[in-house]
């Protein structure tokens, strides 16, 4: 454990932007976090009258229970986020940074599809533009610098 600890220290004192690298990271997942569970909570209780009027006049019971699952989603999705800034392990935060990278890509390019194929708004381009840009920063941190922005600890084994 000891060793863990020097090694650690060692390799933060030699890239001392690690250290705020790392803060940004969870930064970015709380703002994600905070985001998604407010985004769930109010698709999942919105009342049809107001959804009525932000589509346009025209209520879909189905698309509407669609919107409160997809609320479930993104409020497991933030609960989930919120507690992977105090992982330690840079595998897995370099995974979890490549699957919200392609999650947020893809939402993007759905809704992008949506609004060429489909009855055009605004929200659409806002939802375009904020999917586009989390999304990107979640590739930042994956693949910027070669993909060595997450710091992985490798220690050597000793046989």
């Amino acid at each position: 454990y000891l060793l863990t600890v020097q090694y650690i220290a060692k390799q933060n004192m030699a890239n001392p932007n690690h250290g705020q690298q790392r803060r940004h990271l969870d930064f970015l997942l709380l703002f994600d976090a905070i985001l998604s569970f407010l985004f769930g909570s109010v698709a999942l209780v919105i009342p049809h009258g107001l959804l009525q009027r932000i589509v346009g006049g025209v209520y879909n019971h189905d698309a509407h229970e669609i919107l409160r699952l997809y609320g479930c989603l993104r409020i497991a999705m933030g609960w989930i986020i919120f507690h992977i800034r105090f992982v330690d392990d840079g595998r897995f935060r370099r995974s979890v940074c490549e699957a919200l990278f392609f999650c947020y890509l893809l939402q993007a390019a759905a809704v992008l599809r949506a609004q060429f194929t489909d009855r055009k708004n605004a929200m659409n381009w806002l939802a375009i533009i904020l999917l586009t840009v989390v999304g990107f920063c979640y590739g930042r941190f994956r693949f910027g610098k070669g993909g060595n922005m997450i710091k992985i600890y490798e220690l050597q084994v000793h046989h």
